[in-house]
């Protein structure tokens, strides 16, 4: 998971050094082509000189770029500033506004004045910021980051960035460190569900619900692995009486865990059948109903309406949604309308271990306000990993 998005951003945003012999060799193409130049360039020229001859990695060349931007517009300001005064000591200046420096008088009053070949502090101004996000939108919004979420880490990054006084060695660090303190605010821990099943008295009754094909029935029997890991003892509940052999598949599973499974004939009211297995629960002393619905469109009004009439009869404690990660925005668009109408407590996303891009799990968490719990990691009823946002800031390099 991530790995196409840290790619990305490593390539903009520069995670890691250079090897030794790499900038070495690097050092010797540069000196060798130095010796060749019979005049001297200014210092902007010499610098678009040595990017070319040996920045490989795109993210060197980046920051190296937005750190040349800087310097030249710091540059500038100095050399505006020495002629304003210059020409007011000559009583020449006549008007307060700055007065134009074309580049060849900008490179002889470098090195008149003898500014510094490095300024300790730089400041990131709109536009050169501008020019910047606009890169990291595009590898956000490539990578399954929902618009509304790019906007949100834009304002962030541009409070925190913009017109602020950075150390020069540090831009690379803090540009690393805005992005992750906005993916930060946006991903909220997971609440502890085993926890909050051990700690309710009586039955504590969960119902999943999510798209046909998203891994729903299989992620609901690893959940109700790991609570039998944890002493935690359960029934399957099987609602979803629209699909074709999906009762069968429960049942499987429920083979495979030693688990009961209540169920009713296909076409039965599904909020009868989560009725009995709450009912069954109370009467054999089980902890954890697991209540299994049909897959439903978030566009469908009736089946929607059935969800409702569920939720309605069992009074869940937990209502979780399951969504396959690699779907991308169409996940986040159903979590969306999903949480509108029936309400969800957390998300479970599946296929995480083949989702190369990762935006999904940030965009969910932006546009529901709701934890992510799990992610689903395998085929086996282990794969069930608890999500923590912090393993998405090492994921993504940002660490």
């Amino acid at each position: 998971m991530f790995n196409s998005f840290k790619e990305k951003l490593k390539n903009l945003i520069g995670f890691g050094k250079k090897e030794p012999e790499k900038q070495e060799v690097e050092k010797k193409e540069v000196k060798s082509k130095e010796k060749k130049k019979e005049v001297k360039k200014p210092k902007v020229e010499k610098k678009k000189l040595i990017d070319k001859a040996i920045v490989k990695e795109k993210f060197h060349e980046e920051i190296e770029e937005l750190e040349e931007q800087i310097e030249e517009k710091e540059i500038q300001k100095e050399i505006e500033e020495k002629e304003i005064k210059e020409e007011a000591k000559e009583g020449k200046l006549t008007s307060k506004e700055p007065v134009e420096v074309d580049e060849e008088k900008q490179g002889f009053f470098s090195k008149l004045i003898k500014l510094p070949t490095k300024l300790n502090t730089v400041r990131l101004d709109q536009e050169t910021f501008n020019e910047f996000f606009e890169k990291l939108e595009a590898i956000l919004l490539e990578n399954n980051v929902a618009l509304s979420v790019v906007d949100k880490i834009r304002e962030d990054m541009e409070k925190r960035l913009v017109n602020i006084e950075i150390k020069k060695p540090m831009l690379e660090q803090e540009i690393k460190n805005t992005l992750k303190e906005s993916i930060l605010e946006i991903l909220m821990p997971p609440f502890d569900l085993i926890e909050l099943i051990k700690k309710k008295e009586g039955v504590f009754v969960i119902v999943f619900f999510g798209i046909n094909g998203s891994g729903k029935t299989t992620t609901i029997a690893k959940l109700a692995n790991l609570l039998q890991k944890n002493k935690i003892s359960c029934v399957f509940a099987a609602a979803d009486t629209f699909r074709a052999a999906s009762i069968e598949q429960l049942e499987k599973h429920g083979n495979n865990l030693n688990i009961k499974v209540i169920k009713q004939n296909y076409g039965a009211d599904p909020a009868a059948v989560a009725f009995d297995a709450i009912k069954y629960a109370n009467a054999h002393g089980i902890k954890a109903v697991l209540i299994d619905t049909a897959g439903r469109m978030h566009t469908k009004s009736d089946l929607l309406k059935e969800m409702e009439k569920i939720i309605r009869v069992s009074k869940p404690d937990s209502k979780i949604f399951i969504a396959e990660s690699i779907t991308g925005n169409d996940a986040v668009e159903q979590a969306k309308n999903f949480n509108e109408s029936t309400g969800i407590d957390g998300v479970i996303l599946t296929k995480a271990d083949v989702d190369e891009k990762g935006g999904t799990a940030i965009s969910i968490g932006h546009v529901t306000n709701k934890p992510i719990l799990f992610l689903g990691t395998g085929q086996t009823y282990n794969d069930l990993q608890k999500f923590d946002p912090k393993e998405v800031i090492v994921n993504l390099g940002l660490d």
